[in-house]
């Protein structure tokens, strides 16, 4: 007996369903980005917040996949655990609970320094500031700092020349650690699961982006949205996806990352997915992903 075809009534299209074929996945004309150019020095670094208030929208899997992939395209790449929960530290191999140093120590103890922790990854040309659930505690001790938003900056500063990128990855709240990376960083990219409640939060969050750039960081900007967790076959899907193209407009990426098996899979391997599975959909999307942010931040070094 044949297999059934999936009821477009009930909200699925086909599998073989294909958008207009000069159109992307974000119903915008397709745009091919070039190779990038080779650099002849590194630094100084971009920094970026990889920020969603809610979680499971793929901001860490971001962090790892697209420094990865900017590594392979020769950028020298910093990646900032930022979440006490640890989880980019444990994507990338490291047993988060059992680190004897971590950005936390940084934070808090004045004669480390950042380049004290930071760690290799399997990634040649990708680094890593760790971190873990000690982390949780500095939310509490930075309260009664002077210039306690800044606190990541400081740490961040003297890597800065060292670097191409620096990815913060941030926990999924709005709190003080979340403001540490905003007020840290030149620019935000927004992951946003493809879902009716992932879009509502959207609103909360550029209210606080505009909060820290009105009065901690003047230079923070929404770099982009990155839709992610996207099926095509879905009516719900594709028209979140049309709702957050509507309102953002040439702020959301031409990328979009698709559902794939592939990601749980490269947590527990501890690799990303360009190294993990290069051939597959996913690889290829945050490959096209970095070569669509290098178009946007590196015109002025061609």
């Amino acid at each position: 007996m044949a297999p059934s075809k999936p009821d477009a009534a009930a909200g699925v299209l086909p599998f073989d369903s294909e958008p207009e074929p000069d159109l992307g996945p974000t119903r915008r004309p397709k745009v091919d980005f070039d190779e990038p150019v080779p650099l002849d020095r590194h630094g100084p670094a971009r920094v970026v917040a990889m920020c969603n208030q809610k979680g499971g929208v793929g901001k860490t899997t971001t962090t790892i996949n697209l420094g990865a992939a900017l590594a392979d395209y020769g950028r020298k790449v910093l990646l900032v655990d930022f979440d006490p929960q640890g989880a980019l530290s444990v994507g990338l191999g490291l047993d988060a609970h059992n680190l004897d140093l971590s950005i936390y120590n940084v934070l808090m103890d004045t004669s480390l320094k950042a380049a004290d922790i930071v760690q290799k990854t399997p990634v040649e040309g990708m680094d890593l500031l760790p971190a873990n659930i000690d982390l949780s505690a500095a939310e509490i001790q930075l309260v009664t700092e002077v210039g306690r938003e800044q606190a990541l900056g400081r740490i961040l500063a003297p890597l800065v020349d060292e670097y191409d990128v620096m990815l913060i990855d941030c926990q999924p709240s709005l709190g003080l650690l979340t403001v540490n990376a905003l007020t840290a960083a030149d620019g935000v990219v927004v992951p946003l699961e493809c879902e009716y409640f992932a879009l509502r939060g959207v609103a909360l969050l550029k209210e606080t982006i505009e909060k820290v750039r009105d009065r901690l960081n003047p230079r923070l900007e929404i770099e982009g949205l990155l839709a992610t967790m996207y099926d095509s076959r879905t009516v719900h899907g594709r028209e979140v996806l049309a709702r957050l193209v509507e309102a953002f407009g040439d702020r959301v990426f031409h990328t979009v990352v698709g559902r794939t098996v592939r990601f749980p899979e490269t947590t527990v391997a501890g690799l990303p997915i360009t190294s993990f599975a290069p051939s597959s959909r996913g690889a290829s999307a945050y490959r096209q992903l970095a070569r669509e942010v290098l178009a946007r931040w590196e015109p002025a070094r061609r």
